[in-house]
């Protein structure tokens, strides 16, 4: 971080660090997360889409929602999963490396909700290094999920790894 003087206030500017391997900035950002490769998937009721806003939390669902920790404050909420898919790559092609599901509940009405946000950054963590935690999710959903999966990509699931398979099959 850069402090120039203007004016007699100090101004802080953030460094830009480049994603170039070249690169030979090694210090604060070095070896940041690369999110490129990571979609979020909303599971509301019988839909399951992909949904980029719900990368900073302002997907269709969230938007106008005030959220809250307390399960309590959303007594008439509907339960809507967020499931973040990680897509990896080897020298076969792309695959998908990593599922997560979140849980959080929506009173679209009421304009509340429940969810963890440690639970979601977490579970985006763990997609990213190529975890399968699909806790809580129904068989249902689970089909909404692959039924998704495989028609944004039969290739990338035909080369997904036999454990990521079972677990949305199961």
């Amino acid at each position: 971080m850069e402090n120039s003087q203007q004016g007699g206030k100090k101004i802080f500017s953030l460094n830009i660090i480049s994603n170039d391997d070249k690169s030979k900035h090694k210090g604060f950002g070095a070896g940041s997360i690369d999110l490129n490769s990571m979609s979020p998937v909303i599971i509301d009721g019988n839909d399951a889409y992909i949904d980029i806003g719900a990368m900073h939390a302002k997907s269709k669902v969230e938007k106008g929602i005030k959220f809250s920790m307390n399960r309590e404050d959303v007594p008439a909420g509907r339960q809507v999963w967020i499931v973040w898919v990680a897509v990896d790559r080897s020298p076969e092609g792309q695959f998908y490396g990593g599922l997560t599901a979140c849980e959080m509940w929506i009173d679209t009405e009421a304009r509340r909700g429940w969810k963890i946000l440690a639970d979601h950054v977490n579970k985006m963590d763990y997609a990213l290094k190529r975890r399968v935690i699909l806790d809580g999710l129904s068989v249902d959903h689970k089909a909404l999920l692959k039924k998704l999966l495989i028609d944004t990509n039969q290739e990338w699931w035909d080369r997904s790894p036999d454990e990521l398979k079972t677990a949305v099959e199961s």
